[in-house]
């Protein structure tokens, strides 16, 4: 919790400069995730110049036509369930959240061989 009133303290004195910081961890996670999780590398194996791009990639900007293909289906029903269901305290969590399994997957797209 102490974290959290942390980040929410940060994102109200610099708002630009902890969205861009966030972006690029999401993306860092994501690519975590991928290599992990759906590649199965392992630590060993990690490629941890893949995930700087990533992170570097996540702070400034990311678009394929497949990927912002696949956005459209994504992020507007999660948009819409996010602003009809969710109380409005949990959104940014429930968009966090989000992030990080669509960064997987955009990681996943940037280093298909």
């Amino acid at each position: 919790m102490a974290l959290w009133r942390a980040y929410q303290r940060a994102l109200a004195a610099h708002p630009w400069k902890v969205q861009v910081l966030t972006a690029g961890s999401l993306m860092g996670l994501g690519d975590i995730i991928s290599q992990q999780l759906v590649e199965k590398r392992g630590l060993r194996e990690h490629q941890t110049g893949r995930t700087l791009t990533m992170v570097s990639l996540g702070c400034g900007f990311v678009d394929y036509l497949d990927a912002l293909i696949t956005n459209y289906y994504l992020w507007p029903a999660v948009q819409l369930a996010n602003f009809y269901l969710v109380p409005l305290h949990y959104r940014l969590a429930v968009v966090q959240c989000v992030a990080v399994i669509w960064n997987s997957y955009l990681s996943w797209k940037a280093h298909q061989l």
